[in-house]
């Protein structure tokens, strides 16, 4: 459950390209928006933005089937239907990344208090045809703040109260990050500035529960940033590979994607459905 074309990337990527791979698993990728009001990095595409020709979200609907390609979905659904929600936009909200929600809102953004109940039917709709053992969102906090990802998660818990599933939530470890900082650390040639300490958002380790390895994944992740090329740039070096969003802050492309458990399940595991580490 994303918020925005990319997100499934960025966040989730590895472990969706993982199990979408397995044949006795599927996923179900919904997305909230159309991503309008993203911030447009190649200068050549810049006149799709939304205070210009107002046509980023039908461009970015093509980055997200060619990323769904790449990662092997082959169920894909908008929340609604294509174009339902707007992408609300945000504001920034002082140090790092961390946003806001902005000041005016569209008549469809999907942040709108009065649109929640409708959202949450929405996707009760899609659970109830699906029956997923897991489900897959933001934290409470939407990772960053943007109200989108905040909302996505409050669709989600409520949805999951009526149709029940495990639910877990997206996250990186402060120790993951910080190795993999290191690694880019000096590089030669990296286009992205390092983010300055705590810019990048990060959950204290002990809060992760689940590490799925994604490392074979690499290949596909990589395909499916560069399928986003509108609001994400790559970079490789070897085996080391950094992106940035917009604001050109250089993250490193881990092997391992984290998740906290909604229901504050202590056990460490390295699979969606609950396996232990031990095996």
């Amino acid at each position: 459950m994303h918020a925005h074309p990319d997100d499934e990337t960025l966040s989730t990527g590895g472990t969706i390209a993982r199990y979408a791979a397995e044949p006795d698993t599927a996923v179900t990728l919904v997305t909230c928006t159309l991503g309008e009001e993203g911030e447009v990095i190649p200068p050549e595409l810049a006149e799709l933005a939304p205070d210009r020709a107002d046509q980023l979200g039908g461009y970015r609907a093509g980055e997200l089937a060619a990323a769904c390609a790449a990662l092997g979905v082959r169920d894909h659904r908008y929340l609604g239907g294509i174009g339902r929600w707007r992408d609300s936009g945000m504001a920034l909200a002082g140090h790092g990344v961390r946003a806001a929600m902005p000041e005016k809102l569209h008549p469809r953004a999907l942040a709108r208090p009065e649109a929640f109940d409708e959202q949450v039917d929405q996707l009760v709709a899609i659970l109830e045809e699906v029956h997923p053992q897991v489900v897959v969102t933001y934290g409470p906090d939407g990772g960053y703040g943007h109200p989108d990802h905040v909302r996505a998660h409050d669709i989600t818990a409520a949805a999951l109260r009526r149709v029940p599933a495990r639910m877990l939530c997206t996250a990186v470890g402060r120790s993951s990050l910080d190795a993999g900082l290191a690694k880019l650390a000096g590089r030669a040639g990296l286009p992205f500035r390092m983010p300055e300490p705590d810019e990048l958002p990060t959950v204290p380790d002990e809060a992760i529960r689940v590490r799925v390895d994604v490392s074979a994944q690499r290949s596909a992740r990589i395909a499916a940033m560069r399928a986003h090329a509108t609001q994400v740039a790559v970079w490789s070096d070897g085996e080391v590979t950094a992106f940035a969003v917009s604001n050109l802050v250089a993250q490193p492309l881990l092997d391992v994607e984290e998740f906290v458990p909604a229901d504050g399940d202590a056990t460490p595991t390295t699979d969606l459905f609950g396996e232990t580490v031990d095996g």
